[in-house]
Formats: C-alpha cells, structure tokens, sequence
C-alpha cells in the first residue's frame, strides 16, 4: 500500500475537527430563512469548533449577506466555511526564509514541554535541507537531560552536526559555541532549542535574555527567528501560550503540529485571526516529511470538510 499524499494526510488530519463542525451545525439546515435565530446558533457552533469569535462574527455576517433561493444547505454553508478561513489564513502562510547574511540564520526554537518541540526541530530541519540548506543543531534544553538525548538521536538520524552539552549546563555557551561553529563551517541555519517552561516566565525570560546577549556580540541580528511551537490539541490553551510567549520571548512565527486527529484544527485559524503571526508550517503525522509549510486553501477546505461533504454526495 503506497504512502498516503500530503493533500490526504491533511484532509484525514482535519477530518475530526469538520467533523465536529457538522455535529456542532447538524439541525440548523432544515430553515427556510436565515432568520437572527439561526445566524446566532450557526456562529455559536462555529465558535464551538474552536474558530474563535471574530471569525465566527465575520462568517455570519457573510452568511447574513448571501441570498439563499432553495433554503440553506449545509454544503452552502461549509464552502462559505472554507472561504472565510482561507482569506483568514492566507496572510499567515508564511514559510521560513533562510535569508541572513552572514550565516548562520539562528532560529530560537520555543514551546511548552510536551508541545512536540525536539521533534518539530528535527522536521524542521529535514524541511530545510531538502531545500538545499546545511542545518546545525543546538541542544539549549539543559534542564531535560531526555530533551539533549532526543536531539541527538534526531540529529544523528537526519545527519545534522548538533552543539550539545549535559544537563544543567548553560544553554547561552552553547548557542555561542554553535554561532562560532556554524559561521566557521558555512552553516546556513542553526536551529536551537530551549528549554520549555512557561511556568516559570521570569525564568525563561532571563534565560532568553541571556542567550540574546550572547548572540549579539557575535551578530546583533540573530536571533533571526523565535518560534513557538503550538500542540493543536490543547485548544483554547494554545492561544494563551500565544499571548505569553509573544509577551516574554518576542515570537515571530508559529508551527503548529498534531493536527492529525484533533478535534481542535479551528485553533489554526483562531490564532492566524487573532494574532497575525506567520504560521510557518502544520505537522499532521508522525514522520519527517509530515511537517510541512500549508497551502490556505487547501486548510481551509480540510477545516471545513468541504471535500468530505463531496464525498456523500
């Protein structure tokens, strides 16, 4: 059996969450009218599916606005659905360039424990050498002798040089070993990772702080890039690490993974509505190549279940 296509693997991915759309609009499709009733019962499911109330709002304004001769289907309202999200997330689409000069582009890499971080890094990394680019890696996660462990196990795997030290080290040394090292080899990106406790903001504020210092003495521009990896499934809770991690470490992109199999796919589009972040990539499965950065089009008809609805018909 061959391997699934990203295009299935995305739409399997989101199958939960329009699933769970279509639960949370089942009932509403047997009005004739759009009266304030049911444009008020359709944005509350809509908000239900973790889209977030400004992009529940403008859907029903959108639907408030459409002229339905034959009633409203539910087909109707899922394409309307895919519409919305799509100029939503097309903004956000970003990939992540490799454009400093000199080398070696340093990206920060952050998240809570348990977001998928060590392993987001090492897709990441694929992801850029497919591209042509040479990747180092930097264990920063000091506090996690397991995080160190993992990193280099990836690292070894995807044939990446990796800067690692032992646990309770000091994570701004060894991002300033990796510059060093990096600039010396010609290194295009150095991915490092950090150590992932929002508890503790004052904490990792210092940490952070520390290792930007150490990198401005080496280059004022890097770091190039901090980014905040997202576990989709934690829903609402993903959006607040949004919030505090913009606040403390200066984000400026996202990735989102485990969207294969959540429910909570609409928190893609909640945070591209509420935030504006460049989401660099989703990852929907488990392997290197399941990170991926998206086509909005082709997420928003996933999120909405609009090649699902085709299938029934």
């Amino acid at each position: 059996m061959s391997e699934p296509s990203w295009q299935e693997k995305l739409f399997g991915g989101f199958r939960k969450t329009s699933d769970r759309l279509g639960e949370n609009l089942t009932g509403l499709f047997t009005k004739a009218t759009l009266d304030r009733e049911t444009l008020d019962e359709i944005e509350e499911a809509l908000i239900a599916s973790d889209l977030g109330p400004s992009t529940a709002a403008r859907i029903r304004q959108r639907l408030a606005g459409e002229r339905y001769e034959r009633g409203l289907s539910e087909e109707a309202v899922r394409e309307i659905v895919a519409d919305e999200i799509a100029k939503i997330l097309a903004p956000a689409a970003k990939a992540l360039e490799i454009e400093a000069f000199p080398r070696p582009q340093v990206i920060l890499v952050i998240g809570v424990n348990g977001s998928g971080k060590t392993t987001t890094i090492a897709k990441l990394a694929h992801l850029l050498q497919e591209q042509d680019y040479s990747v180092m890696l930097v264990a920063g996660d000091t506090f996690r002798a397991a995080a160190i462990g993992q990193l280099k196990v990836w690292a070894e795997r995807i044939g990446v040089p990796i800067i690692a030290g032992s646990e309770g080290g000091d994570a701004a040394s060894l991002v300033f070993e990796g510059v060093k090292q990096g600039t010396a080899k010609g290194i295009d990106a150095l991915i490092v990772d950090t150590a992932g406790r929002l508890q503790n903001k004052a904490g990792l504020m210092d940490e952070l702080a520390k290792i930007r210092r150490v990198l401005g003495r080496l280059n004022p521009a890097a770091p190039h890039d901090v980014v905040l990896v997202l576990d989709a499934t934690t829903g609402q809770n993903a959006l607040n690490q949004i919030e505090v991690f913009k606040e403390s470490a200066g984000v400026t992109g996202l990735v989102m993974t485990k969207l294969d199999g959540t429910a909570r796919g609409g928190v893609l589009v909640a945070a591209a509505e509420k935030f504006g972040l460049p989401i660099h990539a989703i990852g929907v499965g488990e392997t290197l190549d399941d990170l991926r950065p998206f086509d909005p089009r082709e997420v928003a008809r996933a999120i909405a279940g609009v090649a699902a609805i085709k299938e029934r018909y």
